[in-house]
Protein backbone atom coordinates (compact mmCIF):
# COMPACT_ATOMS: atom_id res chain seq x y z
CA UNK A 1 0.00 0.00 0.00
CA UNK A 2 0.98 3.43 -1.05
CA UNK A 3 1.22 5.90 1.80
CA UNK A 4 -0.28 9.33 1.46
CA UNK A 5 -1.52 10.47 4.65
CA UNK A 6 1.54 12.18 5.96
CA UNK A 7 0.79 14.71 2.40
CA UNK A 8 -2.47 15.58 3.70
CA UNK A 9 -2.95 19.31 4.64
CA UNK A 10 0.17 20.49 2.86
CA UNK A 11 -0.58 23.70 1.16
CA UNK A 12 -0.55 24.29 -2.31
CA UNK A 13 2.02 25.92 -4.05
CA UNK A 14 2.52 26.41 -7.87
CA UNK A 15 5.85 24.70 -8.75
CA UNK A 16 5.80 22.99 -4.85
CA UNK A 17 7.62 19.89 -4.90
CA UNK A 18 8.09 19.48 -1.01
CA UNK A 19 6.26 19.63 2.35
CA UNK A 20 6.40 23.26 2.67
CA UNK A 21 4.16 23.41 -0.39
CA UNK A 22 2.96 21.12 -3.29
CA UNK A 23 1.20 21.45 -6.40
CA UNK A 24 -0.48 18.99 -8.30
CA UNK A 25 2.32 16.92 -10.34
CA UNK A 26 4.48 17.65 -7.46
CA UNK A 27 2.06 15.53 -4.86
CA UNK A 28 1.48 13.07 -8.18
CA UNK A 29 5.23 12.88 -8.67
CA UNK A 30 5.94 11.56 -4.69
CA UNK A 31 3.01 9.13 -4.49
CA UNK A 32 3.96 7.52 -8.25
CA UNK A 33 7.74 7.44 -6.78
CA UNK A 34 6.74 5.26 -3.96
CA UNK A 35 5.29 3.17 -5.85
CA UNK A 36 7.90 2.52 -7.54
CA UNK A 37 7.38 4.65 -11.13
CA UNK A 38 9.93 6.71 -12.42
CA UNK A 39 8.31 9.95 -13.67
CA UNK A 40 9.54 13.11 -14.96
CA UNK A 41 9.62 16.43 -13.27
CA UNK A 42 8.43 19.98 -14.67
CA UNK A 43 8.92 23.37 -12.82
CA UNK A 44 4.91 24.11 -13.52
CA UNK A 45 2.41 21.92 -12.54
CA UNK A 46 0.14 22.66 -16.06
CA UNK A 47 3.65 21.98 -18.23
CA UNK A 48 3.71 18.34 -16.61
CA UNK A 49 -0.22 17.61 -16.85
CA UNK A 50 -0.53 19.50 -20.56
CA UNK A 51 2.48 17.22 -21.78
CA UNK A 52 0.76 13.80 -19.94
CA UNK A 53 -2.44 15.55 -21.47
CA UNK A 54 -1.05 15.39 -25.47
CA UNK A 55 0.78 12.35 -24.87
CA UNK A 56 -2.39 10.69 -24.13
CA UNK A 57 -5.42 12.26 -25.56
CA UNK A 58 -4.97 10.77 -28.86
CA UNK A 59 -4.71 6.92 -28.39
CA UNK A 60 -5.30 4.51 -25.60
CA UNK A 61 -1.80 3.64 -24.74
CA UNK A 62 0.51 6.39 -25.76
CA UNK A 63 3.78 7.65 -24.44
CA UNK A 64 5.08 5.93 -21.16
CA UNK A 65 1.35 6.02 -20.19
CA UNK A 66 -1.37 2.98 -20.44
CA UNK A 67 -5.11 4.31 -20.38
CA UNK A 68 -7.49 2.54 -17.87
CA UNK A 69 -10.94 1.97 -18.28
CA UNK A 70 -11.47 2.43 -14.66
CA UNK A 71 -9.70 3.60 -11.56
CA UNK A 72 -6.96 1.50 -9.76
CA UNK A 73 -5.07 2.25 -6.37
CA UNK A 74 -2.49 4.20 -7.38
CA UNK A 75 -3.24 5.04 -10.95
CA UNK A 76 -3.52 8.68 -12.02
CA UNK A 77 -6.55 10.57 -12.92
CA UNK A 78 -6.60 13.43 -15.19
CA UNK A 79 -8.91 16.01 -14.95
CA UNK A 80 -10.40 19.10 -16.51
CA UNK A 81 -11.10 22.20 -14.57
CA UNK A 82 -10.97 24.58 -17.62
CA UNK A 83 -13.08 24.43 -20.46
CA UNK A 84 -10.46 25.86 -23.08
CA UNK A 85 -8.06 22.72 -22.09
CA UNK A 86 -8.11 18.67 -22.51
CA UNK A 87 -6.75 18.03 -18.92
CA UNK A 88 -5.03 20.84 -16.22
CA UNK A 89 -5.49 19.16 -12.98
CA UNK A 90 -3.77 15.58 -11.74
CA UNK A 91 -4.66 13.31 -8.54
CA UNK A 92 -4.29 9.76 -7.71
CA UNK A 93 -6.84 7.20 -7.25
CA UNK A 94 -6.40 6.25 -3.51
CA UNK A 95 -9.67 3.36 -3.39
CA UNK A 96 -12.85 3.01 -2.36
CA UNK A 97 -13.90 6.02 -4.56
CA UNK A 98 -11.50 8.54 -3.54
CA UNK A 99 -8.54 10.21 -4.84
CA UNK A 100 -6.08 12.59 -3.47
CA UNK A 101 -5.25 15.92 -5.17
CA UNK A 102 -3.19 19.28 -4.40
CA UNK A 103 -5.88 21.68 -5.68
CA UNK A 104 -5.14 25.59 -5.18
CA UNK A 105 -8.27 26.44 -2.73
CA UNK A 106 -7.85 23.78 -0.05
CA UNK A 107 -3.96 22.59 -0.76
CA UNK A 108 -3.38 18.28 -0.75
CA UNK A 109 -6.67 17.10 0.46
CA UNK A 110 -8.87 13.46 0.07
CA UNK A 111 -11.79 13.90 -2.44
CA UNK A 112 -14.69 11.39 -3.70
CA UNK A 113 -14.35 10.79 -7.68
CA UNK A 114 -17.73 10.98 -7.81
CA UNK A 115 -18.25 15.08 -6.79
CA UNK A 116 -15.34 15.72 -9.87
CA UNK A 117 -16.86 13.21 -12.73
CA UNK A 118 -17.93 15.64 -14.97
CA UNK A 119 -14.22 16.66 -15.09
CA UNK A 120 -12.39 13.42 -15.16
CA UNK A 121 -10.82 12.93 -18.47
CA UNK A 122 -9.36 9.26 -18.13
CA UNK A 123 -7.62 7.46 -15.86
CA UNK A 124 -3.75 6.68 -16.33
CA UNK A 125 -0.98 4.31 -15.15
CA UNK A 126 2.69 5.31 -15.93
CA UNK A 127 4.55 2.08 -17.79
CA UNK A 128 7.98 2.99 -16.52
CA UNK A 129 9.46 1.77 -12.85
CA UNK A 130 11.94 2.87 -11.60
CA UNK A 131 15.43 0.81 -12.28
Amino acid sequence: MMRYDDLVGVPFVDGGRTRDGLDCWGLAMILLKRQGYSVSDYSICATAVQEIAEALKDGSECGSYEHLDSPEYGCIVLLRLSMDVWANHVGICIGHGRFIHAYSKTGVCIDRLSRWKSRIVGYYRPGRLES
